[in-house]
């Protein structure tokens, strides 16, 4: 396959895993959100071998946990769907001490440790119940894409998304909201794995875009994240004030909690003022319907537009632009103005 004069190979490096579909500067859903591309937006295309969406047709969404193992993603590795409460925190270790439930086919229920990532024992908490990957490789074995798993959080998490999936529904074809319109109510969980709400952000002017911490295209979701880092930085520096930022992933397959926090924490980015939002898939899904973003997944693929919106202090959207080439200053304008 030949796109923009360059051969598709499977002969990737090591580091490459499935393959990345990515379309810039458009973000209308349009068609009664079928999403259709332009001339200009087809000579846009990109197609890299990446490991950075990978959609495996056994993997479970982001709201469920499988009853079966997992895909391996790498040789020899096992992965297991598991679910538990966290009985200690050893941060001297970087373990979590679960006791979990059976795990079919490989574990009784019983209580052991985990090794788990920095970002994931920063935000666990003895007492509280998760759902996790558990990763076997040899007698090697460690949690991954660790999410609260607590009947409050679930039961938030799942009624916003059943909310927002009926608002498009009745939206039908105008599902697409315009300059002018508000900000759809969504709850999603942050990179601290707390529940985040639309409403916490009235009151304040939002930047909010889309990413997904996989994406391997610099002048993609990297750019869109340096970009609104850049946002931050010259914002404060002209001392405008009462504004936050959001991005809300695109792959919340991958994009746990913990995950979005080791992303923000390796690019040393400041979260005093900027959300990593992620969740069910229903909940993404909806969101970047009504904000006119594509995201399809064909196998492997992933086909994405981004979009940059501005929201006001009432919860309206005042300003937006699409791809990832725009000036903070723009922007900074704008909240001045506000």
């Amino acid at each position: 396959m030949f796109i923009m004069g360059q051969e598709c190979r499977s002969d990737t490096p090591d580091w490459v895993g499935a393959n990345l579909l990515t379309i810039a500067g458009i973000g209308k859903w349009v068609g009664g959100m079928k999403p259709s591309y332009s001339p200009v937006a087809a000579l846009a295309l990109c197609l890299l071998m990446g490991a950075c969406a990978k959609r495996d047709a056994a993997a479970a969404p982001a709201g469920n946990a499988a009853s079966n193992p997992a895909p391996a993603t790498a040789p020899g590795e096992v992965r297991y769907p598991l679910t538990g409460e966290i009985v200690k925190v050893d941060a001297g270790r970087q373990m979590l001490l679960v006791s979990h439930e059976k795990i079919p086919g490989y574990m009784m229920a019983m209580t052991m440790e985990f090794r788990v990532s920095k970002a994931d024992l920063a935000n666990a908490r003895a007492g509280q119940r998760i759902r996790a990957e558990l990763v076997v490789q040899g007698e090697e074995f460690h949690l991954e894409k660790i999410w609260p798993d607590d009947t409050v959080t679930k039961t938030t998490l799942d009624a916003a998304a059943n909310a927002l999936a009926q608002d498009t529904a009745m939206r039908g074809k105008e599902a697409y909201r315009e300059i002018g319109e508000n900000l759809p109510t969504f709850t999603l969980l942050d990179q601290e794995g707390r529940t985040v709400s639309a409403s916490r952000f009235r009151g304040k002017r939002i930047v909010l875009n889309f990413i997904f911490t996989r994406c391997p295209i610099a002048t993609m979701c990297p750019a869109a994240t340096l970009r609104m880092a850049e946002l931050q930085k010259a914002a404060r520096e002209a001392g405008v004030q009462n504004f936050e930022l959001v991005s809300v992933s695109m792959d919340p397959e991958y994009d746990a909690p913990g995950v979005l926090r080791e992303y923000a924490e390796a690019r040393g980015l400041d979260t005093t003022n900027w959300s990593f939002l992620t969740g069910p898939d229903t909940a993404v899904r909806h969101l970047l319907a009504q904000l006119g973003v594509i995201r399809e997944f064909e196998g492997a693929t992933i086909k994405h537009t981004l979009a940059t919106v501005l929201i006001d202090e009432q919860g309206r959207i005042t300003h937006r632009v699409d791809g990832s080439v725009w000036q903070p200053e723009d922007f900074i304008r704008r909240l001045k103005k506000g």
